[in-house]
């Protein structure tokens, strides 16, 4: 396994779910040092081709696909963030680059002008293929986020939930952009972990009748077009 590929499991909980494993972590688990009170905001921005090609080949399994973002948290877009997802074979890998406010209302408003002499590939990867796949800004993707930690594994432990969209709208960097709830979106809890999971981690993370699931926040924030 590459050093700088992640396991992934995603599971979808009810509420009777979320109280029980959030008791359960915060007993065993470190809370994340950025979360304020425990849980923060993450909004991102989705691109996607005209064809919808990233939610596509999500929803039919493609073995290895990616998909570009763009993120920050809590309302400081002071820190935000260009990334690019890659899985394969169910191994997950993240590319980021540091964007500026200036950088990132201009993608969303699809101002790609800048991005040509860029000193990050990673900006320059997007622009080819903005031009070569007319990859455009698709779906905000809004939710609340409570994140535990354990060294051993490197694990990240999340629970997910008010999973919101911005519809059409693709003005993230607003903070009085209208967002509405996802349909009926459920609480999820996302394990991330290295080269192995310990054995505590799994026994506190363990639900009666749960499995993991390929749960996607953008396919599910895309059903209203």
């Amino acid at each position: 396994m590459p050093v700088d590929c992640r396991h992934e499991w995603k599971y979808e909980l009810n509420y009777a779910d979320l109280l029980v494993l959030r008791q359960r972590l915060k007993a065993v688990l470190a809370p994340d040092p950025h979360a304020k009170n425990g849980v923060y905001r993450v909004r991102s921005l989705y691109f996607d081709d005209p064809s919808d090609r990233a939610l596509r080949e999500k929803l039919d399994g493609v073995n290895r696909r990616e998909k570009f973002r763009i993120r920050y948290y809590d309302g400081d877009t002071s820190l935000i963030h260009l990334e690019k997802k890659i899985k394969q074979a169910g191994l997950g890998r993240k590319r980021i680059a540091p964007l500026t406010a200036a950088e990132a209302r201009a993608l969303a408003e699809g101002d790609t002008g800048w991005m040509a002499g860029y000193p990050d590939d990673l900006v320059r990867e997007l622009y080819a293929k903005m031009r070569t796949r007319l990859l455009r800004p698709k779906a905000v993707v809004d939710y609340a986020r409570e994140p535990f930690v354990y060294g051993p594994g490197n694990v990240r432990v999340t629970l997910d939930y008010d999973i919101r969209t911005g519809l059409g709208c693709t003005d993230f960097l607003n903070p009085d952009c209208v967002l509405v709830p996802a349909g009926d979106a459920p609480l999820l809890l996302e394990v991330k972990w290295d080269a192995f999971l310990p054995d505590i981690v799994r026994d506190v993370i363990r639900l009666p009748g749960r499995r993991a699931d390929a749960f996607s926040k953008y396919a599910q924030c895309r059903i209203y077009g």
